[in-house]
This record gives structure tokens, sequence and C-alpha cells, in this order.
């Protein structure tokens, strides 16, 4: 996973002063390394027999869909309020600074579900940790939580203690 590294570029003061933004806009345009991630992915999963794959809002999809694609699974995602047309849940999370919610169609997962969770990047947990949330309150079961990118020294694993974490490359 060197390579997927080497693409990740830092972007200083994004979005706001003191931040050092991980952009995986050239990872996104090198099909090499997005058939390396997608088949790391699936190499980690596949044991766990998954059902389902659910991708967090917004880069989440991305690799989200296409491990889903890759594994032959059924894709569902988790959208912020106000963008999905159909019946949903929500569950409402604590940010950094306030509160935050997460909604997902009633139908997307199903409780005889074994789902994976996958978005871009792993920093505080808040996210991850809600969208596993929402999908345990519908009697599914979380089977994995994969991210392309970890942050550690913001300790977002704490969130998701006891939980099957993948994560491609670590800073």
């Amino acid at each position: 996973m060197e390579s997927i590294k080497k693409l990740i570029r830092d972007i200083p003061d994004f979005p706001k002063p003191g931040i050092i933004f991980k952009d995986i806009t050239p990872i996104l345009g090198d099909p090499a390394a997005m058939a390396a991630i997608t088949g790391a992915f699936e190499k980690a999963f596949e044991g766990l027999k998954p059902t389902r794959v659910v991708g967090i809002e917004s880069r989440g999809f991305i690799f989200g869909a296409l491990l889903a694609r890759a594994m032959n699974l059924p894709f569902t995602p988790v959208r912020k309020p106000g963008k999905l047309p159909y019946d949903k849940i929500s569950v409402q999370y604590t940010l950094e600074y306030g509160e935050g919610t997460l909604e997902m169609h009633t139908d997307g997962v199903t409780r005889d579900d074994r789902v994976l969770v996958m978005d871009d990047l792993l920093a505080t947990g808040g996210t991850a940790a809600a969208t596993c949330e929402l999908i345990e309150k519908v009697g599914a079961k979380v089977a994995g939580v994969g991210f392309v990118i970890e942050l550690a020294f913001l300790e977002g694993r704490a969130k998701l203690k006891g939980r099957n974490i993948v994560s491609l490359v670590t800073f």
C-alpha cells in the first residue's frame, strides 16, 4: 500500500487553518490504485461472509460501490439529512463542534444482513460509529468497517472498539 500512500497529497489549511487535508483525488485518477484498493478490501473482508456494503457520504460511496461490485453484493448509501427520497431512519451523533445526523432508507439493510461499512477516512470515528449504530438499529450486524486512510493520532478506533476494522494507509 506504499504506492497508494504516495498518491495521497497533503493540502495545508483546508478546509480551515491548521488542518492538513488528505486529498485522495490522485488515487481516483489512477485505475491501478483503485483496483489495488478494491482488491485489498475484498481479500480482507471475504472471510466475514458479508451480504451487503454500506457507503458513508460521500467518498465512502466510491470505495463502497466498487467493493460491492467486486464482491457481487448490494450497495446502500448512508447520507446526510434531506438527501434520500424514500422512507428513512436516522441517527444523531456528536461531532467535534455540535451534532450531526445520518439517514438510510428503511429498506437499506435487513435484519439478516452482515454489513461492511466503507469510508475513505477514519479520523475521530464519530461518523463511522453513528453509521454502525444506524445499521444495528434495524437489527443487522456490522461485519467489518473499512477505510482507505486512518489518521491514527486522532484515535478514531476507540469509538469503533470491538469492530473488525481494516485501514489500508495509516498516518
